[in-house]
């Protein structure tokens, strides 16, 4: 069965839209590939909760060119609220990839920690 043709005189209208809807995918993903590009990226890589006063969190920085980083590690509670938090320096030394443990102080008892954010040390 062959596809249906335009109305005559729409065929333009249907050109214009193709067009106009390849060009603003291109335009999303170029807009997204250069809000990420040369930033780092962070994974948790574990935690474990040491006592009421303390978790222990495990993970990995990734950086483009081995630019050192500053990352801020939060211990949450029950609810998700905020019971402790630390800013580690992470050097990395030419290297891209460094994995790292810290000890988190915490108020209350915490149920998890994670990395919340990262940004290159100026």
């Amino acid at each position: 069965m062959p596809l249906p043709r335009p109305a005559p005189g729409t065929l333009k209208w249907w050109v214009v839209g193709t067009i106009g809807i390849g060009l603003g995918v291109a335009l999303a993903v170029w807009f997204g590939l250069s809000a990420t590009v040369g930033l780092p990226a962070w994974q948790t890589m574990g935690f474990k909760v040491v006592d009421n006063r303390s978790v222990w969190v495990d993970f990995e920085v990734y950086s483009p060119g081995g630019k050192d980083v500053t990352c801020t590690v939060h211990a949450l509670s029950r609810d998700f609220a905020v019971v402790g938090s630390t800013e580690v320096p992470v050097e990395l030394g030419g290297v891209d990839t460094v994995r790292r443990q810290v000890t988190v102080r915490t108020t209350s008892l915490a149920v998890t920690g994670a990395v919340d954010s990262c940004s290159v040390t100026r």
